[in-house]
């Protein structure tokens, strides 16, 4: 369950204070605006086992527990304006994930500095979502400028999928669809969390994408994104904190897509179909270190210019209102020597996540518990689902990893062991997904088509992972994720 409002902002906190006090200020005219709906809480039920994701080599690295999340939201519309605002309060036996959108840094062990500034604790309280719409630019109903921290998404989740501070313009019309905005992340807006994660640190990005329906139910489009990282890194001679950057630079992505309206489970065609080629181009600078004792040195960077590409391709076939199979493959370039001049990249702000496999149900592109990211990376997958009307959905997914270049890393990956050869084979995945659906959400209209999950559920998610001869042979034989999610709307 996430509730997804798209678009980014930017301006520092001063401005996105005084613009979002706005509401607040005028609070007594929206309130006679009100209808029901226009405020809820969301309550989510997690129960997570995950299986050592350091592939057992080190200590810790399991969870298992329950967690609480309670999500309060409220809307409000008056004319042309909107604003919305979402909290969150969690509390859990273990370091539970509630958010599909949290990092993967964020684990009770994942710190080794003995700074506790991104240690997530078991209860927590959270701003996901405020922010302010104006819909009068235009005179189409699907038009919207919504300034404040929002969730900004992608339908295929390799884009965009996250809840970030943007300045966001979006255009959805039967025929066409666009989007343009700037994002920049300044806080996460936790109790728990002090700051941010490296990569997200002093990183602008500015994107847009256009799409058109040439033919009913096919979409072809362009994409751009561009992200500036303003970061520094350590001098030589200089202790690398786990906090520290290790990569900064100005990178762009320019791509080109097509599908069938592929990542809608409303689409009856018989035959479904997704393809993307990005392109990205720039300049990097990577840290270069050496670990004497206990820490962690830097010894210079390697800086050098960025040619790498991506793509995603995928078929599915509906054997009937129930039934559908298919299959995936997906490519990020690796190579470029000792600055990696080839590896491709994802642009930061991704999550992965898409209903891909054809039902209601945001699935993991690559893996529910190895949670890829596209560099140096292609994926080979096969997939099942199947649906009951509204009642019910289930996915069975097949997965195989390689490195492109063995001699190159992967980017990051919901598993933390090292692979100390060049063996290019990382590994092979199993993931189930299965859902019952309880009733319709009734949401204001302007969030309904935003929200991830717009009825009651309990849903099982999970996978098994088989790592490759990449990680060597003295790792676990497998890791596991699995989640039992229950959530019901108030």
């Amino acid at each position: 369950m996430e509730l997804p409002m798209k678009r980014p902002a930017l301006l520092g906190y001063k401005l996105l204070g005084t613009t979002l006090t706005l509401p607040l200020l005028t609070g007594s005219a929206w309130a006679v605006q009100l209808q029901d709906n226009s405020y809820g809480l969301d309550v989510k039920i997690t129960a997570q086992s995950e299986d050592d994701r350091d592939l057992g080599t080190r200590s810790g690295g399991d969870v298992n527990g329950l967690g609480l999340d309670l999500r309060p939201w409220g809307y409000l519309k008056r004319g042309d304006w909107s604003a919305f605002a979402m909290g969150q309060a969690v509390t859990a036996t273990d370091i539970i994930e509630t958010d599909t959108l949290q990092s993967d840094d964020l684990s009770a062990d994942s710190n080794d500095s003995g700074d506790d500034s991104r240690e997530p604790d078991k209860s927590y309280l959270a701003l996901r979502e405020f922010w302010v719409g104006y819909s009068g630019l235009t005179a189409y109903p699907g038009e919207e400028l919504r300034f404040g921290r929002q969730r900004l998404r992608s339908e295929d989740g390799l884009w965009r999928d996250t809840n970030i501070e943007a300045l966001n313009w979006n255009f959805d019309t039967t025929l066409l669809r666009a989007h343009l905005g700037v994002a920049e992340r300044f806080s996460e807006y936790r109790t728990d969390i002090d700051e941010l994660a490296p990569e997200d640190e002093d990183r602008l990005h500015l994107y847009g994408d256009i799409a058109t329906q040439w033919t009913p139910g096919h979409w072809v489009g362009l994409n751009a994104h561009h992200s500036r990282d303003d970061g520094d890194l350590a001098s030589p001679g200089e202790v690398v904190d786990p906090l520290d950057k290790t990569t900064t630079g100005d990178l762009t992505w320019l791509g080109l897509n097509a599908n069938s309206d592929a990542y809608s489970p409303r689409n009856t065609q018989q035959l479904n179909y997704w393809a993307s080629a990005i392109w990205l181009t720039g300049d990097r600078d990577r840290l270069s270190s050496t670990t004497i004792g206990n820490e962690r040195i830097a010894t210079g960077k390697q800086s050098g210019d960025v040619n790498a590409w991506g793509t995603d391709l995928g078929l599915r076939w509906r054997f009937d209102e129930s039934w559908q199979a298919g299959a995936a493959y997906a490519r990020g370039s690796g190579g470029g020597g000792d600055d990696g001049s080839e590896n491709f990249q994802q642009t930061g702000l991704e999550s992965n996540r898409s209903t891909y496999t054809g039902t209601r149900s945001r699935v993991h592109r690559f893996g529910e518990a190895f949670r890829g990211e596209l560099s140096n990376l292609q994926a080979a997958t096969l997939f099942g689902s199947w649906q009951l009307r509204d009642e019910y959905d289930a996915s069975l997914v097949y997965h195989r990893f390689w490195r492109v270049d063995g001699d190159q890393p992967i980017g990051d990956s919901g598993i933390t062991a090292a692979m100390p050869n060049n063996d290019k084979d990382v590994g092979q995945e199993v993931d189930l997904i299965v859902t019952k659906y309880f009733k319709q959400g009734l949401l204001p209209a302007a969030l309904a088509e935003a929200i991830d999950e717009p009825s009651a559920l309990v849903r099982l998610r999970g996978g098994v992972f088989k790592p490759g001869d990449a990680y060597g042979s003295d790792v676990d034989s497998t890791m596991h994720r699995a989640f039992i999610d229950v959530i019901w709307r108030f």
